[in-house]
């Protein structure tokens, strides 16, 4: 009889555990709707996005309005999510923590996906690839070759906390780099002949090669091919399928390809910011 009764009281305790679990598991599903970026963005009205400002990703033009591949994706995305859009822009090197801290929703910056910047934030299913190049002084490797920038004596730029850098380090670990805070920094000196050459994403290199061939030559070499995708906070799973959902259907549209192709295949945009 004891032994009956103490069974009862095990299976009311179990059933009373399923039946609370349901509940339990829809206050917490709730919970994390509440809490994601996306749901956040909403109730706002306001998409925050943190981008720092390089050439051709974000700029500005001659009205002082900022212009790019990034700033064409960002104000796409919130005009498909019915919000406005609130650009942050950020040092490279405190993007990561900036995101993390919530001073923005999310970051559309070229952003390359590397296993170090993935421990700290996730990414989004990449919306493009670019590659890095190099970028040199004429007068100073007159008659190099790619491999000859592997050497003690050579000085090569890059900017600070960027994919570029880590590029440099592997492909020419015999040189000198010297990081920058910003890319136009490095490409001047380049064109002042302070350094030998500088690695940057492309188009950069082609297109300041371009503009200035009697001192830059852009090497035709990719050192390096990058997926470029999105960066969230991580634990927000709503926010991510949203934005890779977002990300395969523009794709499937022909509208990155479209932009991509203008900000990176063309110089057009060029008197806009000159």
């Amino acid at each position: 009889m004891q032994r009956a009764a103490q069974m009862m009281v095990l299976v009311l305790v179990v059933f009373g555990l399923l039946s609370a679990r349901p509940a339990a598991s829809g206050e917490l599903q709730q919970q994390l709707t509440a809490e994601s970026a996306i749901e956040q963005i909403a109730k706002r009205g306001v998409l925050r996005v943190g981008m720092d400002v390089f050439v051709p990703w974000a700029m500005k033009d001659k009205k002082g309005e900022l212009i790019g591949l990034e700033i064409d994706i960002a104000r796409r995305l919130a005009e498909d999510m019915g919000v406005k859009v609130e650009f942050v822009p950020t040092e490279w090197s405190g993007i990561i923590p900036s995101l993390i801290a919530g001073k923005f929703d999310l970051i559309i910056g070229g952003m390359t996906v590397t296993a170090e910047r993935n421990l700290k934030i996730n990414f989004t299913n990449p919306y493009y690839y670019t590659g890095q190049g190099l970028l040199a002084s004429r007068k100073m490797t007159e008659g190099f070759t790619i491999d000859d920038f592997n050497k003690p004596e050579v000085t090569l730029a890059a900017r600070l906390g960027s994919t570029a850098a880590l590029a440099a380090r592997a492909r020419f670990p015999k040189a000198t780099l010297r990081l920058f805070d910003n890319e136009p920094a490095a490409v001047q000196e380049v064109r002042n002949g302070r350094v030998h050459a500088m690695v940057s994403n492309e188009p950069l290199p082609a297109h300041s090669a371009a503009a200035a061939p009697e001192l830059l030559k852009a090497y035709p070499e990719q050192l390096v091919r990058e997926p470029i995708a999105m960066g969230v906070r991580k634990g927000d799973a709503d926010t991510l399928n949203f934005l890779n959902n977002w990300i395969e259907v523009t794709r499937t549209k022909g509208w990155i390809d479209e932009r991509y192709a203008y900000w990176f295949g063309t110089t057009d945009w060029q008197q806009r910011v000159q």
